[in-house]
């Protein structure tokens, strides 16, 4: 296992010294999913490519006789997609040599903790309290290189991009309503503020936003009512981003009442 300076994405002071891995596990499962459905796109892609170019190499001889082969713009698609698909195996297996990692110091930390508890429970000696603050800096330095690991997979999750939808009402939205919606995840922000017109269409006045994933926390939306210089708390809701990590743009109805009376539509595309 590489030391703790070969995850140089983040700085050591900007990491909490928390490690999540089950949800690492979930975000890993479910990033690796998503690629292998790019990989599989593309390669679909590739194999159309090479046969349609067959066929056009076969049937046209003005191809053959003054086109030189490299020029072709199939074969220059051609080698565009093989490049891509390379890039997307590299990225799928630098994914998994990390979270290899990842488990191999889950287990040490799961086991020197294991083996502290069972020394601080037998007599104290001076041979067991030197095992004791040996298992310690073990904890700790395991408990470290797991940070760093998740810093540096976090490089790989991509981006997602948020559209707004619009919100659904029904009743409760009538011409001339106007809300504010607030979406965050972690540091990264996004405000925006929309009109219900007399048509029932709405206005806002921003439309898309691309928040970069984080494996420790989930999208928080708030939506209030503008009523003049008031304001009126419509809802707040949690939305996991575990589904995202797909090739189609996924399509979310959030329940922002309780009742439900009032929804939130966006559209993530990953």
């Amino acid at each position: 296992l590489k030391p703790p300076k070969a995850y140089n994405s983040l700085q050591k002071g900007a990491l909490i010294w928390d490690p999540k891995p089950l949800q690492v596990k979930k975000i890993f499962e479910a990033l690796k999913k998503g690629l292998n459905e790019y990989l599989e796109a593309h390669q679909a892609e590739l194999d159309y490519l090479s046969g349609r170019h067959k066929d056009t190499k076969r049937n046209s001889r003005l191809i053959i006789s003054y086109t030189p082969f490299s020029l072709c713009p199939p074969a220059k698609q051609i080698r565009s997609v093989e490049r891509y698909i390379r890039k997307l195996e590299f990225h799928i297996s630098k994914v998994e040599e990390l979270y290899e990692a990842y488990c191999i110091q889950c287990r040490l930390r799961d086991g020197a903790t294991n083996m502290k508890q069972a020394f601080s429970l037998s007599p104290a000696t001076k041979a067991s309290r030197e095992s004791l603050v040996e298992l310690y800096r073990n904890v700790q330095e395991c408990t470290e290189d797991m940070c760093f690991i998740e810093g540096a997979l976090e490089v790989h999750l991509g981006e997602f991009h948020v559209k707004m939808k619009g919100l659904v009402g029904f009743a409760r939205l009538c011409p001339g309503d106007q809300y504010e919606v607030f979406v965050r995840l972690g540091r990264q922000k996004w405000r925006l503020r929309g009109k219900i017109e007399t048509d029932d269409s709405q206005t806002w006045d921003e439309e898309e936003k691309i928040f970069i994933p984080n494996l420790h926390e989930k999208f928080e939306i708030k939506v209030t009512e503008l009523r003049g210089l008031a304001t009126v708390l419509v809802g707040v809701v949690t939305c996991d981003s575990l589904s995202f990590f797909s090739t189609k743009p996924q399509a979310i109805v959030v329940d922002i009442t309780e009742l439900g009376t009032i929804k939130l539509r966006l559209e993530v595309l990953w």
